[in-house]
């Protein structure tokens, strides 16, 4: 798990490169073309081949995931060039307490009153994060906000869909679903690259799939709570990444704000019932 937060940090940071010279919708687009590659390929290799992992129960949800995460990641990179890789992840590592929230409202899950006041301490962190210093609002600061609620959108209707369909199933559709979206409309934004940024996007397109391949062998090895608290890694890397090579800074607000989350999504997870 740790190598895979290091893995997606640097991902993250080629974005960013890249993003500051071509539209997002064409970087995600060839990437999600790789993606999409690792999925056919990794689909193929499970029990049953492609035949069997193809086959669910919620095809319009499984698509509609797919093309939800495909324009979150898009809008993520996005905010990446204008906002800055750390505040980004600071204000998306808000999500966890999302899904929880949500998982309440939605599936009917329980929620104890520790984890809603764990949702509350990360809210007012998020509003730490989105007031510099200066007193004003920063309304780009909503970008990140807004991808953390489509992530946990998407994370809602994983845990939804993963109760009829196999998490291979759902990983594919996740692959093909973003692939045929962004194949629909990256074509119209499509930008001639120089030959050096195409070893960058190579670079992007390797870190995906090492990326998802290493979070699946994590998953393989135990539960998704052991895990969860190492996924805060990535904020600090990509803060490590963001101060050294692109000079971003790092302030008094930034560090309280994304305190709070961090803390209030760690306790959250400690509070969490576990089921015997």
């Amino acid at each position: 798990m740790i190598g895979t937060m290091l893995v997606f940090s640097t991902q993250d940071g080629v974005s960013r490169l890249l993003a500051e010279h071509y539209p997002p919708i064409f970087i995600v687009m060839i990437r999600y073309w790789a993606f999409a590659l690792f999925v056919i390929a990794f689909a193929a290799a499970q029990p049953g081949g492609l035949a069997t992992t193809v086959r669910t129960k919620h095809p319009l949800a499984q698509v509609f995931r797919g093309l939800l995460l495909a324009a979150q990641i898009s809008l993520l990179t996005y905010s990446f060039a204008k906002l800055g890789l750390g505040e980004t992840h600071a204000i998306m590592a808000i999500n966890p307490l999302l899904i929880a929230a949500a998982g309440a409202l939605l599936l009917g899950e329980r929620v104890i009153l520790a984890q809603w006041l764990a949702v509350a301490v990360g809210f007012v962190g998020v509003v730490i994060l989105v007031t510099p210093t200066s007193g004003v609002f920063d309304w780009l600061a909503l970008i990140p906000f807004a991808c953390a609620i489509m992530f946990a959108v998407y994370g809602i209707l994983t845990r939804w869909v993963g109760k009829d369909d196999l998490p291979a199933t759902s990983f594919f559709y996740t692959g093909m679903g973003g692939a045929v979206g962004m194949s629909l409309i990256g074509p119209f934004y499509w930008t001639e690259m120089t030959g050096p940024h195409w070893a960058w996007m190579g670079l992007l397109c390797l870190l995906g799939m090492s990326g998802h391949y290493l979070l699946i062998k994590a998953y393989e090895a135990t539960e998704a709570a052991t895990l969860q608290p190492f996924a805060y890694l990535q904020l600090a890397l990509t803060s490590v990444i963001g101060v050294l090579i692109f000079s971003e800074t790092i302030d008094a607000p930034f560090l309280i704000g994304s305190g709070l989350i961090v803390a209030a999504g760690l306790f959250a997870l400690k509070a969490t019932p576990r089921s015997k």
